[in-house]
């Protein structure tokens, strides 16, 4: 393989690793609030033992995703070099905002929430939860913010500079306003912010279900999985609306990949498959469709005209199959994840979610759901931008760095692989001993009592 598709398969491996811990670490900030809010509320021990457990679970993700965010920072330097040149400005003011807003607000409160239970009042460590999740969501929005930029440049000029022989360009903010709020950047980080409550969401209600299967902590699962439900069912709704706002966005930004994400050829009226395989060399799509559904839903008409990818050079079409099948992957993860959030809460209304053994089990395995979704939605938000890796402006191909080989990326490749696997497995197995330990509530099941000092 050439130098190109190593450094794009090294990233998106790096990409997608990390990106399983920042969605928990925000999803479960959201947890803990409402949990800790409740016994500051109600104060009934059960929610403060809930909040104590949760926070472990939460220190362990955002360590790891601490851990294994670092690397992607180097690969700009070292396979992207052209592509951090030209977007250096850019990114740079981003990132910059993120470590004033985001990183010392969630890292200074962070020992507070973490280790100061015992050490300050119920309500400052409260305002330190709070905190903490707020700096989760802000170091998302600027992320989301650089991202988008990618997508939908604005607020910019292009800068000349000559370096030796070799004339080089580069993007400057012009207006940060502007380049925050890019065409794409609020759908895309509303979207995300509701993906991330999900993942945070369905962890809770997964290990909440064991509980209950197990008859371990029972009171605990029930507790903690109505919390977690009723954010599900939540987040869930404005996934979907959030969603359609986000699609209307790439339709009137990014159009050719919306005709990639359905496979639309022909410009016309443009139906919307719910699954299906395309033939790129034929320009057709073999699958089940609703004819006419993508025109009505961008605009409420089934005869309305779409672009379709024939308006495009084939060199400027993003690989339509791969965009295709990671966009209704995400699409069907998303539905089961909002029938299950919102059978659960019927259950749960009814009386019958606790005792019933088969709708426990599918909420156990439920967990990878919102991540299966999170991560397909991604792939087919950056393979959809493709061959663009700053959209119109700058092609992924003349984004690399002059002198990087080939064997250099791939060794690299395998060690971060290598390096990744170890990482997971450490993950794994402590929040597994975690699990199985349990949150120890008030002597049930055999656990010791919490010491509950009366300022915690």
């Amino acid at each position: 393989m050439d130098v190109e598709i190593l450094a794009r398969i090294q990233f998106a491996f790096t990409v997608a690793f990390h990106y399983i811990y920042p969605p928990l670490s925000i999803g479960l900030g959201v947890i803990l609030v409402i949990m800790e809010g409740i016994w500051l509320k109600t104060k009934n021990p059960l929610y403060h033992d809930m909040a104590k457990f949760w926070t472990k679970i939460f220190a362990l993700t955002f360590a790891i995703g601490v851990a294994t965010g670092i690397v992607m920072e180097f690969e700009f330097g070292t396979n992207w070099a052209t592509y951090s040149r030209y977007v250096g400005d850019i990114f740079g003011s981003a990132l910059a905002a993120e470590g004033i807003f985001a990183f010392f607000l969630e890292s200074g409160f962070l020992a507070v929430l973490l280790f100061g239970w015992n050490k300050v009042g119920p309500k400052m460590h409260f305002f330190s939860t709070l905190m903490v999740c707020l700096g989760a969501h802000f170091s998302a929005v600027w992320i989301i913010v650089a991202n988008s930029w990618q997508q939908t440049p604005a607020g910019f000029h292009i800068v000349y500079d000559k370096v030796g022989d070799a004339m080089t360009a580069r993007a400057e903010v012009t207006d940060f306003w502007a380049m925050v709020f890019n065409p794409s950047s609020v759908d895309r980080l509303s979207h995300t912010v509701m993906g991330a409550w999900l993942a945070g969401s369905f962890l809770v209600i997964s290990v909440s279900a064991y509980y209950l299967l197990k008859k371990k902590h029972v009171e605990f699962g029930k507790a903690s999985i109505k919390v977690a439900l009723t954010v599900a069912l939540i987040a869930s709704v404005m996934q979907a609306i959030t969603g359609h706002d986000s699609a209307d966005g790439v339709a009137k930004n990014q159009p050719a990949k919306l005709a990639a994400l359905e496979g639309h050829y022909s410009t016309g009226p443009a139906d919307m498959y719910l699954f299906g395989w395309v033939n790129d060399k034929d320009g057709t799509v073999s699958g089940v469709k609703i004819p006419g559904m993508l025109s009505w839903l961008l605009y409420y008409d089934t005869k309305a005209e779409v672009k379709g990818l024939d308006a495009y050079a084939r060199e400027d079409r993003p690989p339509v199959n791969m965009t295709f099948q990671f966009y209704h992957l995400m699409v069907g993860c998303g539905v089961l994840i909002f029938a299950i959030s919102a059978l659960g809460v019927f259950m749960w209304w009814r009386g019958t979610l606790f005792t019933h053994r088969g709708m426990l089990w599918v909420m156990m395995f439920s967990v990878l759901l919102p991540q299966i979704a999170n991560q397909a939605g991604w792939f087919a938000a950056e393979v959809g931008r493709q061959p663009w890796i700053v959209y119109n402006l700058l092609r992924t191909s003349d984004a690399l760095s002059k002198v990087v080989k080939a064997h250099e990326v791939l060794s690299s490749l395998i060690l971060f692989t290598f390096i990744y696997a170890l990482l997971f497995a450490v993950f794994i197995y402590l929040l597994d001993h975690k699990i199985r330990s349990g949150p120890g509530l008030n002597g049930e099941n055999g656990a010791e009592p919490l010491a509950h000092n009366p300022r915690a």
